[in-house]
């Protein structure tokens, strides 16, 4: 950095101390490894996509991001027109992306680079729940074959959703000021939300704030499929109708807070997010959620040196989470209505650095190394609240923790203009532990002995290897295919969590089934071998039509499905009876099995051409399919979503882009039949949205299962919106959670 460029650093840098030392660190960095005075464009982000779209990765377009933040809250929406990808229900705002028949975490999940865990036996708060759908930038996914330098502790695919990138002023710009303001109404729910973002940039400095809230009420169904009354039988105030899907309300608000600093060949960045969830309802849980808190500090460093790029990522996130019963859900319970609900309190603490290197050997050689460091800490507890559940506080989870530790090298070679091809090998040491438990009273006092008595730590060493290739046929067609060794090492709650009382059994559920789950200390990491191609046709500009078509084979060695338990002791609800029902909820254990996944994803678009005042008119869909099998048991795997398809014509004339969306999906008749899980028919759901952009302001309407089709989402799971959950058999088996019904919504964003 000459004298000039250091002056500037130093001029760009606030007042504030706290910032000081930022600035300072910035006009040092030039110093390390002999730097030199190269184009800022080689660490921007917002390079062109050809130079930023690796091997096996494919990326949501600009405009499904610009129509999926004109009204949804749940930022994992934004996936669901990629291929292969599909939505488990949750919460208003806390959706699981699946993909290929994964989800959850055997999904790689990084927001702005951060590999954030869900701090939650119900998995409430998964990552994609922690950024506003309003500050995404940009959505990456790597499906089947994941290079290791972005996969790591999972066996499916990699997702990272990146905010919006720092903006600067141009060169001989005094300044950047810039912001956007936007609303929407949804009408079903009676939903809506608000978003303000604004910058203030120079040439070396860029300072951005991003706001959102949302809120919704229930929503209804497309037709009653229940009986209307009140939400428990102790809340005769609290009615629902027939259609109104109980505990699906949801209030959030997030805020976040980007500073960063450049100079010619350097980029330093510091991210700073708050999230505050007074309320989430989920209407598959038997809980819900009554708050969610969170910071995070994010910081990154990207720099251009005469050996290649260098990155480096240290990252910091604490919540604090809280489950009782909602305004759905019975709060009182015992025999006189004197136990004041269920209180259950979570904290859990991510602490990460990631370093990594982009080495150019040669015109054909490229070398990435790098390496991760993560330390995660539990604490899950529930107070007494009276009757069975007192006197002494429950201790679910207690001074867990996860330490993960990683290296990775991957060679990418270029043969020639036809051939690429990508190696790498990523070793990972995982360790986990857990500190001493206690239940309520003496009733757990048994099980609570043995699991304290035992040898909790445990350690993996895991190992992933992918190959890739791809071959450029010619301008019309490329393919690529590989092969995938990866691991994942069981979270806590799939190893620690310890009761078999019935009670305590369903709180622990991360499937929304209704369903009571108890860990095992025992299992082993899960590891999966896939198989992987896919053919890509097109024309030679890639605008005008083109197909992808991607079959997949996955063989998972430990996989980790669920057994009907067993136990002793007087609270234990794993009787003779429970290990033989065919219908009604029951209680599982966490085991290793064997699994085989296969599917494909058909996807594609081809331009109509100019029909006159009419405008340009595309034509595109995508089609998918996955069957699962445990091939221990020869069972169904849980939660997989059978073949469905997605066709859309989009008509654009000037400012003006109107769509039609068909989405079709089969009967779920391949279930899971160790969890008594329930088939769901099949439907057809017709969408209709518009938007017109004029040079400041954007306006988009459109109407959601314009037909009003009564459908059951595959993936929804079961119906425990209402009444008594915390019971066994109070809530009736068998129902599943309804979609929303014909909603109408109008969505506003002013830039300035």
């Amino acid at each position: 950095m000459n004298r000039e460029n250091r002056w500037h650093a130093r001029a760009a840098c606030p007042r504030s101390l706290a910032l000081r030392p930022l600035c300072a660190f910035l006009a040092t960095l030039p110093l390390l490894a002999g730097a030199q005075e190269r184009a800022l464009d080689a660490v921007n982000v917002t390079a062109p996509r050809s130079a930023t779209q690796p091997l096996g990765a494919s990326a949501a377009d600009a405009a499904s991001l610009q129509a999926g933040r004109a009204w949804d809250s749940d930022t994992a929406q934004l996936l669901r027109n990629l291929p292969g990808v599909s939505l488990v229900g949750a919460g208003g705002v806390s959706s699981l992306p699946s993909v290929q028949g994964l989800s959850d975490d055997r999904l790689r999940i990084q927001v702005d680079g951060m590999d954030l865990v869900s701090s939650c036996a119900n998995h409430m708060n998964p990552p994609l729940s922690y950024i506003d759908p309003a500050r995404v930038g940009s959505v990456r996914l790597f499906a089947g074959i994941t290079p290791v330098s972005v996969g790591g502790d999972s066996i499916g695919a990699t997702i990272q959703v990146e905010s919006a990138p720092p903006e600067f002023a141009e060169p001989g710009q005094a300044r950047l000021l810039k912001g956007e303001l936007g609303g929407y109404y949804r009408s079903n729910g009676n939903a809506s939300g608000a978003r303000a973002s604004a910058t203030y940039a120079t040439e070396q400095m860029s300072l951005r704030y991003d706001g959102a809230a949302a809120q919704s009420d229930n929503y209804k169904a497309a037709r009653a499929f229940k009986a209307a009354g009140p939400a428990a039988s102790n809340k005769p105030a609290q009615w629902l109708g027939g259609d109104e899907v109980g505990s699906s309300s949801y209030k959030t608000r997030n805020h976040a807070l980007t500073y960063a600093l450049r100079d010619a060949t350097q980029l330093v960045e510091m991210r700073l997010g708050v999230q505050d969830i007074p309320y989430q309802n989920f209407p598959n849980q038997r809980m819900d959620m009554t708050r969610n808190d969170s910071q995070q500090l994010n910081l990154r460093y990207q720099g251009q040196f005469d050996w290649g790029q260098l990155q480096a990522r240290a990252y910091h996130e604490r919540t604090r989470h809280g489950m009782n019963f909602g305004s759905d859900k019975q709060f009182w319970y015992g025999a006189a209505n004197n136990v004041p609900g269920m209180p259950m309190d979570t904290e859990g603490k991510t602490t990460g650095v990631q370093l990594r290197g982009e080495i150019p050997l040669s015109a054909r050689d490229t070398l990435r190394v790098g390496g991760e460091a993560q330390n995660y800490r539990l604490d899950d507890w529930w107070l007494p609240s009276g009757g069975g559940m007192a006197p002494d506080t429950f201790w679910n989870i207690r001074d867990g923790r996860r330490d993960r530790l990683d290296l990775f090298a991957e060679w990418e070679a270029r043969w020639s203009p036809q051939w690429l091809t990508q190696a790498g090998l990523r070793a990972s040491r995982v360790r986990t532990d857990s500190g001493p438990v206690q239940g309520y009273n003496s009733g757990y006092a048994m099980e609570a002995q043995a699991f304290n008595a035992r040898d909790r730590q445990r350690s993996d060493n895991n190992l992933d290897f992918t190959a890739l290739a791809r071959y450029t046929a010619s301008a019309n067609a490329s393919y690529e295919f590989g092969f995938a060794h990866k691991s994942r090492t069981p979270n806590l709650y799939e190893r620690y969590a310890w009761s078999t009382g019935g009670m305590a059994m369903r709180m622990v559920n991360m499937a929304g089934d209704g369903n009571g789950y108890v860990g095992n200390p025992d299992l082993k990491p899960e590891v999966a071998n896939t198989l992987s191609a896919t053919a890509d046709w097109h024309d030679a500009s890639g605008e005008r039509w083109g197909i992808k078509f991607t079959p997949y084979l996955s063989y998972v060695d430990n996989y980790i499905d669920a057994e009907r338990c067993s136990g002793a002791g007087t609270m234990s609800a794993c009787t003779a009876a429970n290990r033989t029902a065919t219908q009604g909820f029951v209680y599982l254990r966490f085991a290793n099995q064997d699994a085989r996944l296969y599917g494909m994803d058909l996807s594609g678009f081809a331009d109509l051409g100019q029909a006159g005042a009419w405008g340009r008119w595309q034509l595109g869909g995508a089609v998918s399919y996955v069957q699962g099998k445990n091939r221990s048991t020869g069972d169904g795997l849980y939660n997989t979503m059978p073949l469905n398809a997605r066709l859309a014509l989009t008509q654009r004339q000037g400012g003006f882009t109107a769509s039609a969306e068909w989405l079709l999906v089969a009967a779920k008749t391949r279930t899971s039949q160790v969890r008594n899980e329930v088939s769901t028919p099949g439907y057809g759901l017709l969408n209709l949205r518009a938007s017109y952009a004029w040079q400041q302001v954007r306006l988009d309407v459109g109407v959601d299962n314009l037909l009003n089709r009564m459908y059951y989402h595959p993936q929804g799971g079961a119906y425990l919106g209402q009444g008594m959950t915390m019971a066994g058999t109070a809530v009736p088996w068998g129902v599943s959670v309804p979609g929303m019904g014909r909603s109408l919504s109008v969505g506003l964003t002013v830039k300035f």
